[in-house]
């Protein structure tokens, strides 16, 4: 694991941590659309706790296993069921309800965790093969049960838990 940011953050935050988000998602290997797709969705997850979790979070930004996650946590009051379970789009009349929506859409993996102590967000994308890291744990697996030197595959399940979709 390759930690690349983590900081706390507020509304006056926001704009940089962006960049910083974009600098950091592009020097491991996002490019094009998905670098696009990333920042938005983290973006959009920072947003939402400045807005709705009381104005403040922290940001966590990292590199583990060929992949790069983002981890949003606030002490908010908890996301309702219907946002979280949400996975189409919202009325074109209402007036909530896309940010998580498009955090769904844009990223490979999103996980939502949420009470009335707070929200955790981790946000997933796979990164190119060539700046992927390698596999570090013992044995000749992955925590996917994948052999590390297979080729990618258009998606990777995880048993019971995810599917990693590959965007083009």
């Amino acid at each position: 694991m390759r930690t690349l940011l983590t900081q706390p953050f507020t509304l006056d935050d926001v704009t940089e941590l962006r960049r910083s988000v974009a600098r950091c998602a592009e020097l491991s290997g996002l490019s094009g659309s998905r670098l696009a797709d990333f920042v938005l969705a983290v973006h959009e997850s920072v947003v939402n706790a400045v807005e709705h979790a009381g104005g403040h979070g922290h940001l966590r930004l990292w590199t583990v296993d060929g992949f790069i996650r983002a981890e949003t946590t606030d002490r908010g009051t908890g996301i309702p069921d219907r946002y979280v379970d949400g996975h189409r789009l919202p009325a074109d009349f209402a007036a909530t309800g896309r940010g998580i929506f498009l955090i769904r859409e844009l990223c490979d993996a999103a996980d939502f965790r949420t009470g009335p102590c707070g929200t955790t967000v981790l946000l997933t994308m796979r990164l190119r093969r060539r700046f992927a890291e390698p596999w570090s744990g013992s044995g000749s697996r992955s925590p996917t049960g994948r052999a590390p030197a297979a080729p990618a595959p258009d998606h990777v399940v995880i048993p019971g838990r995810l599917t990693w979709r590959r965007a083009g």
